[in-house]
């Protein structure tokens, strides 16, 4: 048996699409507002000002605490 390998025969150029910043500015804006709220309940949660009673946010995010450097105990 003959093995025969596919070869193209005309090359196109790829041409990465174009994403306009109007596309793109809801979701950046989106996941920017995201990363801040998950920055405080790493960082700030249960100090002086805590949104939940209790030590439960605190709990959950310990070893994420303890990663980015921010002091809890």
């Amino acid at each position: 048996m003959a093995q025969h390998v596919a070869q193209p025969t005309a090359t196109t150029p790829v041409v990465p699409a174009k994403l306009p910043l109007k596309d793109i500015a809801p979701w950046a804006v989106f996941f920017g507002v995201l990363m801040l709220v998950l920055l405080y309940f790493v960082g700030a949660e249960q100090g002086a000002t805590s949104v939940f009673s209790g030590a439960e946010v605190h709990e959950w995010v310990h070893d994420a605490r303890h990663l980015l450097g921010f002091p809890c105990h």
